[in-house]
């Protein structure tokens, strides 16, 4: 926890003190937070910070600060404890010139759609996981109602889904209203009376309900759903703003709340309820055309599109505005169906990850297989973001072909027709919710699971093929890289085992178990180290006599004054160049000294080669 305080004073001031911080709250996975001048804002020294791995800065005075799950939440109740202001009515300024800007308005809507249920994800997932598994009971125990455990199992389950699903415009209400500025209970009111039986009752009385095909109806309970209900809060944020202004101090607490509900509701029920109606009903009819088709290819192409663009609406935070169209679906269906394709984004992530791991550990990037360590847990679980921001997109490429090697398992999800239960839950825990559709749970589970190993086999292959060894590289400019004890000169002094030898080469030292091959990492031919070369010359690590030089040129053997036998290897497997960009400057019986030029090679086209150029020194046994 000390570390997370540390993490959290330094966040604050670099967000310009806590006096500059009007909110903070959290999310799945970022501290989100809304500052007063955003100029005292430092975003690439936040970058920088221990357990940072992004900051996404889409909205004037808007910060989110992506930390990875679990840890969100402990930032944020730190932040609160340090005296930041907490998150609710969270709100950011509009930028300028995005107002100008049909893509920023979008996004800005669609930020607002988050806004207002990010804080409910934990309730979609509890609930939705409750009805999974209740609906997997179903199928495993098919007569689980005639037994007393069981049928409390399943009634328990369902308690806790039901609390969350039939209720969902009140909370979605709620949260509304403290996002517009009304007042929170009103909003959590308004969304009840939406789902309450009583509207069924005034349609009746107004001719507005169809007794026959209830659904068919103009005007019935859930009409609109939670999009109704949001356009609702706001027209209703609208009128309490007004009359707070001209009621009287004395009453305000009385009449402002009365007269806004009552003067709401009556447009609510007979305007807002059934327009919103027909427009959910219109965009569940559309995502069920292409969801849902006849067609197996027309499923096979959407599912594949949906799943490879995916990550770039996570990149941007704009994923949430999706919820409201999974909460449609649920509404108007009973399931979803979009949603499973689009948790293959998070499997090609993970495939992306192996492939970048096994490149990173070929070139010696230790940073980078440590932040893949940390955050390739949680992405097999379904929480993406640690692997986008600390992983794929600060490459670029393997953000792109995550992408598209997701899209296999998206085609394949979305061809099946297999639908979930609710959102929230995806990876390996989304096997939980995969229970909608025609072809029942089990089924589901299965196709699930196969299309998330296609999606780590997508992303794996389009990594591996179109990212290079060295673009994992670290950049010999970057300090942050490579701490300042890691960094040789020629010449300057490496303790090997029990004795000493000079670095051959400037560059990055790499510690023995950090090299990537096993011959050297396991000191089978002795105590060694590796060196991440900034350039193509290779000097003498000791005074001494050259034994040998190999036939490729990649390695030679010194035998240093003191007797020992040295070995100096440029590059692993070079030896498949046959000595092609080489050029040795020392011959056999030629006596050297400590610092003197051995070798110069090209590590650049080492690298295209699909080597590394790692320079590996060995006192050799």
């Amino acid at each position: 926890m000390d570390n997370i305080e540390n993490n959290v004073r330094q966040i604050i001031g670099l967000l310009g003190g806590a006096s500059n911080i009007s909110a903070v709250t959290n999310c799945m996975t970022r501290l989100r937070t809304v500052v007063k001048d955003e100029s005292l804002a430092d975003t690439e020294k936040l970058k920088a910070l221990p357990d940072v791995l992004g900051v996404v800065h889409d909205r004037e005075c808007a910060f989110e600060i992506v930390v990875g799950p679990g840890k969100c939440r402990k930032y944020a109740d730190c932040c609160r404890a340090m005296g930041v202001a907490s998150g609710t009515g969270m709100t950011a300024k509009p930028s300028e010139t995005g107002d100008k800007d049909k893509k920023a308005r979008l996004r800005s809507a669609l930020k607002i759609v988050g806004d207002i249920f990010v804080p409910m994800i934990p309730g979609v997932i509890t609930a939705g996981l409750c009805a999974g598994f209740a609906s997997l009971l179903t199928q495993l125990v098919p007569d689980y109602a005639d037994n007393t455990v069981w049928s409390t199992v399943y009634n328990l389950l369902s308690l806790i889904s039901t609390s969350f699903t039939m209720y969902i415009t009140a909370w979605a209400g709620y949260r509304a209203a403290e996002r517009f500025g009304a007042t929170p209970i009103l909003g959590g009111m308004l969304g009840m009376i939406t789902s309450l039986d009583g509207i069924n009752k005034i349609a009746s009385l107004v001719g507005l309900y169809n007794e026959s095909q209830p659904l068919d109806s103009i005007l019935r309970a859930g009409k609109g759903g939670v999009l109704a209900v949001i356009f609702g809060v706001f027209v209703l944020s609208v009128i309490e703003k007004k009359i707070r202004k001209i009621i009287p101090d004395s009453v305000d607490i009385i009449f402002t709340p009365f007269l806004s509900l009552l003067i709401c509701v009556i447009p609510y029920i007979a305007v807002i309820m059934p327009l919103f109606g027909y427009i959910s009903g219109g965009i569940a009819w559309l995502f069920g055309q292409f969801c849902m088709s006849d067609s197996i290819i027309m499923n096979a192409i959407v599912g594949y599109i949906s799943a490879a663009v995916f990550l770039p609406l996570v990149a941007t935070g704009m994923h949430h505005g999706l919820v409201a169209l999974y909460t449609v679906q649920l509404q108007e269906l009973g399931y979803v169906t979009l949603y499973p394709a689009l948790c293959m984004a998070g499997a090609g992530q993970v495939g992306a990850a192996i492939a970048m791991y096994r490149k990173a550990r070929r070139v010696g990037n230790t940073d980078l297989r440590r932040v893949i360590n940390g955050a390739l847990p949680t992405g097999l679980l379904g929480v993406g973001e640690p692997l986008i921001y600390g992983v794929t997109l600060p490459y670029g490429k393997p953000f792109i072909t995550a992408g598209l090697g997701a899209g296999f398992g998206g085609a394949l999800v979305m061809a099946t027709r297999i639908a979930s239960s609710t959102w929230g839950p995806s990876g390996l825990l989304g096997v939980f919710v995969m229970t909608e559709g025609p072809n029942g749970a089990a089924f589901n589970a299965v196709i699930y699971i196969s299309a998330l190993v296609l999606s780590y086999v997508g992303g794996f292959i389009f990594t591996d093929i179109f990212v290079k060894d060295s673009e994992l590289r670290i950049s010999e400019n970057s300090e942050a890289a490579a701490p300042a004890e890691n960094r040789l000169s020629p010449g300057q002094t490496v303790t090997v085992g029990n004795g000493t030898v000079a670095a051959p080469a400037a560059g990055i030292l790499v510690a023995m178990e950090d090299i990537p091959d096993s011959t050297f990492s396991s000191a089978t031919l002795g105590q060694c180290f590796g060196i991440i070369p900034d350039n193509g010359e290779v000097y003498s690590p000791c005074d001494g006599v050259v034994e040998s030089v190999a036939d490729t040129l990649h390695a030679l053997t010194i035998t240093a004054s003191d007797g020992r036998e040295l070995l100096v290897h440029v590059g692993i497997d070079t030896v498949k160049l046959h000595g092609k960009g080489f050029n040795v400057k020392a011959a056999p019986g030629d006596k050297v000294t400590s610092g003197q030029l051995l070798m110069s090679y090209d590590p650049g086209a080492v690298q295209d080669a699909g080597l590394s150029p790692m320079i590996i020194t060995v006192i050799c046994e």
